[in-house]
């Protein structure tokens, strides 16, 4: 039985999704809102990629590398690549961070815009919508996990 809350297969998915996206043209991966390490440690093990989680929780999985901090879009240039999956209240700061580096993203609830009610379909919209607004190129993913916030939003280098 898992530790974690939510369909295991989450992290091997979006660990999959990053190799096929990114490959080798990445190295240094941001964690964001990245709790345990589940997926840093399946992006290190798997596909060798450099992987920091950015959390201000403390609790890592053995030898996940960490900083306990919430993340910010001014630090995303120190990576190649930022990934958020259901970043929660980073998920503004994942989008943002696709004005300098690519990102994944994976929304969950709508920490988007609480001004307003935002369902999965209307919070994928209006994230799209600010990333079209800056001319940054992006699509939707469909990974192969349950749950009803399994679409990332795939942006390339800037």
């Amino acid at each position: 039985m898992s530790r974690f809350h939510g369909d295991p297969d989450r992290f091997e998915a979006v660990a999959a999704l990053v190799a096929a996206e990114f490959g080798r043209s990445v190295r240094y991966v941001a964690d964001v809102a990245g709790g345990q390490g589940q997926l840093a440690r399946e992006l290190r093990k798997r596909h060798g990629y450099e992987v920091t989680v950015v959390d201000p929780r403390p609790h890592r999985l053995r030898g996940v590398a960490g900083a306990t901090e919430a993340f910010s879009a001014a630090r995303a240039s120190y990576y190649d690549l930022v990934v958020g999956l259901h970043p929660d209240e980073a998920t503004r700061a994942v989008v943002e961070s696709a004005i300098v580096r690519p990102i994944v993203v994976v929304p969950c609830c709508n920490f988007w815009d609480r001004s307003r009610k935002l369902g999965r379909d209307a919070l994928l919209a209006a994230i799209e919508d600010w990333l079209d607004e800056r001319g940054v190129a992006h699509r939707r993913e469909q990974l192969a996990f349950d749950g009803p916030m399994n679409i990332a939003i795939v942006t390339a280098a800037s």
